[in-house]
């Protein structure tokens, strides 16, 4: 058996015959291994291999945490500078603003000032509505969009975000606690547990930065998030059927099949009045939505048309007093600023639990969506966004926004792109945000009086539309067909069960797929691309051509205690197939593995504690 690494990128051999031998130590030969030199044999060249200096195991193990924990090395400027100067390092870490507020100017602050009063005629009417969505009072949602912008502004490290409530938190919390209390039976209980549930959610979006835990929002796949969020776009939408049709007596329950249960249970209910104005007014903004993608420069068409719908709205309830037709308005909202709502925090254990669940579910769904978006609109201006601070900066922005009435916020899509096409240059316009509202919080609320539900149900619709991603579907069903199917279950968990079980399913697929990756991964037959001397995938590579005698195996992943029964077997099985082929021009002689993909700390371990995993 030889062990052949410079030709084949490093590998193992099995000798021929009816017995398989094990396979060897971790440079891939089957034969004894010195510990100062591995021979390696490349055709009829000798070439040795001199072995890494020597470490002890604290020293592994020290740069190994350092590697997953702190693989940015945020610390490395502080080397060799005086103390003061650390401090001072220190404190712009911990308050990005301090980096670039000493060189603002007056030019800057004209582009985030129209940034930020775009994106405010967006925020107003979108809180307003996904406050109605987590079954929340309406005034909550724009105390969402004062506070925790302000926060993120002195915290946060991206130029772009822009911060407020979001549909997919704002679905998930409402339909979670209101399995519980009833939001119309039980408000104030409600209201403290959404605030409970904020407080949590804060806790471990902080906590999952602080102790660099980031990593775990991975396990969120693309194809996780693109069918979790078509299936709650479409629950959502349905769920918007009760304004626009002007159904009061409507199910609390999320699935498609008691929704529209409800919706034909109940057509004495409809109103062709709220029918006809919720119909308008969403073709108005689809509309809307269309021109501002086909047009990019006409971005503030998109932005400005729910805040305009509103408008109209409201003034045509008024004219016509559409209030007694059938229509149903928002009502009476009252003026002020956020309310302490720390005495409203409730660790009570008959719902800790709840809350607890709430807020980790929560939280890592508005932080896989910050933090998206975060590192989108960064690549597209060419700016690091460093994950862990921002998931400080949101987990603490949700601490300090449940204890001033506030429910969970993050970084949205929608607002965001509007932020990044008008221009904004720097947080500011987030502070530009949070001061519209919060003169719309003091002057402006008797103006919300006349405005109709069946209108802010018509925004939520366009706005969530954008979350199913029929492109992104076709094109997981092109790359890779298991995928594919973590995406469908996704989908149809949330349509056809609930919100919460429906991303439990996908998650657990997409963590059973890592383990099937791991415990069984990929191994394929390489041939000579004639001509060269490169080997590849014989299926893949039709140019590529059997070394005749020599069966050529790579493994796409690293070898250890999970999967070394499986590719022992495999290769067995290999072998007693290549054997038993009839019309064989050339008897197999050598078996060759590839094992390139295996770390360098594997291939240090030599014959040592890995050889009989291996």
């Amino acid at each position: 058996m030889v062990g052949m690494r410079g030709a084949y990128g490093g590998g193992g051999g099995y000798s021929n015959g009816n017995e398989s031998q094990p396979l060897g130590g971790a440079a891939g030969a089957a034969g004894p291994m010195t510990t100062e030199t591995s021979t390696e044999i490349v055709g009829m060249e000798v070439h040795k291999v001199a072995p890494p200096p020597p470490r002890s195991t604290l020293s592994k193990m020290k740069a190994r945490v350092k590697e997953t924990f702190f693989p940015d090395d945020p610390f490395r400027g502080f080397k060799g500078q005086p103390l003061g100067t650390q401090w001072l390092m220190a404190v712009k870490y911990l308050f990005p603003i301090l980096d670039w507020v000493p060189g603002y100017s007056f030019s800057l602050f004209k582009s985030d000032l129209i940034a930020g009063l775009t994106i405010a005629s967006l925020a107003i009417p979108q809180g307003i509505s996904y406050a109605k969505l987590a079954s929340l009072p309406p005034i909550i949602g724009l105390y969402s969009s004062f506070v925790p912008p302000m926060v993120y502004a002195v915290l946060g490290s991206s130029r772009d975000l822009a911060v407020g409530p979001v549909s997919i938190a704002s679905l998930v919390m409402g339909s979670m606690l209101r399995d519980a209390v009833s939001p119309s039976g039980e408000p104030l209980l409600f209201l403290q547990l959404a605030f409970t549930s904020t407080f949590f959610a804060g806790l471990v979006q902080a906590s999952l930065g602080i102790l660099r835990l980031g990593f775990i929002i991975d396990f969120l796949s693309k194809a996780t998030l693109v069918g979790f969020m078509a299936g709650a776009a479409i629950i959502v939408s349905l769920q918007q059927l009760k304004a626009l049709l002007g159904i009061v007596h409507f199910t609390t329950q999320m699935g498609i099949v008691p929704v529209m249960a409800s919706v034909f249970h109940h057509t004495k209910e409809w109103s062709w009045q709220t029918i006809l104005m919720g119909v308008c007014f969403l073709v108005f903004l689809l509309a809307a939505r269309h021109v501002s993608l086909r047009w990019p420069k006409l971005f503030w068409v998109s932005a400005c048309a729910p805040l305009a719908s509103v408008i109209i709205s409201t003034l045509l309830v008024f004219l016509f007093k559409a209030q007694n037709h059938g229509i149903s308005i928002i009502g009476q909202l009252k003026c002020g600023l956020n309310r302490p709502s720390w005495d409203k925090l409730l660790f009570d254990s008959t719902y800790l639990g709840l809350t607890m669940k709430t807020g980790l579910i929560t939280g890592i769904l508005s932080l896989t969506e910050g933090i998206a978006v975060g590192r989108t609109f960064a690549s597209l201006k060419d700016y690091q966004v460093d994950g862990n601070k921002e998931m400080m900066a949101i987990g603490l922005m949700n601490v300090v926004g449940s204890c001033t009435s506030c429910y969970v916020t993050t970084g949205a899509f929608s607002r965001s792109a509007v932020n990044h096409n008008a221009g904004c240059k720097t947080a500011m316009s987030n502070v530009v945000m949070a001061l519209t509202v919060m003169v719309t919080l003091l002057f402006l609320m008797p103006l919300f009086v006349y405005t109709p539900n069946v209108v802010l149900g018509a925004i939520i619709i366009a706005a969530v539309i954008g979350l199913i991603d029929l492109p992104a579907v076709y094109q997981i069903w092109k790359m890779d067909k298991m995928d594919f199917l973590v995406c469908v279950c996704a989908f149809a968990g949330v349509i056809f069960i609930s919100v919460q079980e429906g991303l439990a399913i996908a998650v657990g697929l997409s963590v059973f797929r890592v383990l099937m990756q791991i415990t069984r991964p990929k191994m394929m037959i390489q041939g000579k691309i004639k001509g060269t001397d490169i080997y590849r995938d014989l299926y893949q590579y039709k140019e590529a051509q059997r070394v005749p005698g020599i069966l050529i195996l790579a493994i796409e992943a690293p070898i250890n205690f999970a999967n070394s029964n499986y590719l022992n077997e495999r290769i067995k099985r290999w072998i007693e197939e290549e054997n038993s082929m009839q019309n064989k021009q050339t008897e197999l002689h050598f078996v060759i593995l590839d094992l390139s993909a295996r770390s360098s700390e594997s291939n240090r371990r030599g014959h040592g504690e890995n050889t009989a995993s291996e």
